[in-house]
């Protein structure tokens, strides 16, 4: 198939979850014969290494730049336009929508689009050409704010109240135009079957198992990881509760055990504000099979966000013990108790992380049952097959079925 696939950022580096599920399921696609054009509106630059390492699969590729977040339009657009705002920090770009105007002058079997809030400088070109297309959510975007509205001012709440408006009118609004609307999990596609008015597809996130089958946790470092991109907020909120509340309960029976927190965006001003050494600051890791191969147990303190977190399914398919929240394996059907260990409180997370430090052979196997799930259920095979099926359907003879039925 000839596939047109639009992206608000670009996969690689994969310094997320969400730009990991693109990188791998575009790079897979490719590797199936499918011929791949890929439209990038970034806000920062792209290297030229970046670049080829993207040219490597797609057969070609589009970067346009996204005017910066503080800009006058945006700002105008955030007060006075119909959209929430974060459809206007992606959008209302006029060289993006020339851009793409121009390529629907080709034939594409498919259009993709990642995320209902990137949608709108394509709106009008894919109407007036009545061209198919799918839309991919990685979460339910209306129920995804709290995180990052709770940190504004209260002065801000009308704005808050309004903004929360708009996004779910325009959820509908982009959902009910797409052919097909496809969700990272079973409760996700349920809601947002609901939201888009027809069945919702499910294309789990996924994991390269074979390079993760070479981690080997060590549990002699008594060292617990968590990862994330925070500039992503729920990743910012679970980071914060784990310092503030979890890790002084779990340092109270495990005085030993420390902490590694990894991830893209970290705020220098950490350093300052929790200065245990027992905390080890370690930023942006490319290759996290090392890193996985010398701590003893992965912490998900999750309490906001959506989908499946590629970090959890990573970590599963290393064969690290996991203690979560029902929020960190959100979209898994994993056994608590069997799978991992799981909390909702601070209180309880800290004993879920204390039994697997101090019980590392009741730990191990829970991280193999781990492994074995993810290499049945995510790997990204699994995932791009899934789409595939999404893609067949959208064929013209697919299409006349569906009409006559």
């Amino acid at each position: 198939m000839r596939i047109l696939w639009i992206l608000p950022y670009s996969p690689w580096p994969a310094t997320s979850g969400g730009k990991t599920r693109q990188f791998h399921l575009l790079r897979s696609l490719a590797a199936r014969g499918h011929r791949i054009t890929l439209l990038l509106h970034d806000k920062h630059p792209v290297s030229l290494t970046d670049r080829q390492v993207l040219e490597a699969f797609v057969e070609h590729l589009i970067i346009l730049p996204r005017r910066p977040l503080r800009s006058v339009k945006t700002l105008v657009a955030a007060l006075f336009a119909p959209y929430p705002l974060l459809a206007s920090v992606n959008g209302l770009s006029g060289a993006l929508q020339d851009t793409f105007k121009q390529l629907l002058n080709e034939h594409w079997d498919v259009v993709q689009i990642e995320h209902s809030y990137s949608f709108q400088p394509y709106e009008d070109a894919l109407a007036r050409r009545s061209q198919p297309f799918v839309l991919t959510e990685h979460n339910v975007e209306s129920a995804l704010g709290a995180a990052t509205y709770d940190r504004l001012p209260g002065w801000s709440l009308p704005f808050i109240r309004y903004d929360q408006w708009r996004y779910t009118r325009w959820e509908r609004r982009v959902m009910r135009q797409a052919t097909q609307v496809v969700a990272v999990t079973d409760s996700d596609a349920q809601t947002l079957a609901k939201i888009a008015g027809k069945p919702v597809s499910v294309v789990v996130n996924g994991v390269d198992c074979d390079h993760f089958a070479a981690a080997r946790p060590d549990p002699s470092t008594r060292r617990v990881l968590f990862l994330g991109n925070y500039e992503y907020a729920p990743n910012v909120d679970a980071i914060e509760w784990a310092l503030d509340e979890i890790l002084p309960k779990v340092w109270a029976r495990c005085p030993d055990a420390r902490l590694s927190v990894c991830g893209f965006g970290m705020p220098a001003s950490w350093r300052e504000r929790w200065q245990d050494p027992r905390i080890e600051w370690q930023g942006f890791v490319p290759n996290l099979l090392n890193l996985q191969s010398s701590c003893s147990v992965f912490l998900a303190p999750l309490r906001h966000g959506g989908g499946s977190k590629l970090k959890v399914l990573e970590a599963l398919a290393a064969g690290l013990p996991l203690a979560s929240t029902e929020q960190g394996v959100s979209g898994l059907d994993l056994v608590e108790g069997l799978d991992y260990l799981g909390g909702q409180t601070a209180a309880a997370l800290a004993d879920a992380v204390v039994r697997l430090l101090q019980s590392p052979d009741a730990a191990a196997p829970m991280g193999e049952a781990g492994r074995a799930y993810v290499r049945r259920a995510h790997d990204w095979s699994v995932a791009a097959s899934q789409l595939e099926t999404v893609y067949a359907a959208l064929s013209p003879l697919n299409q006349k079925e569906r009409a006559c039925v």
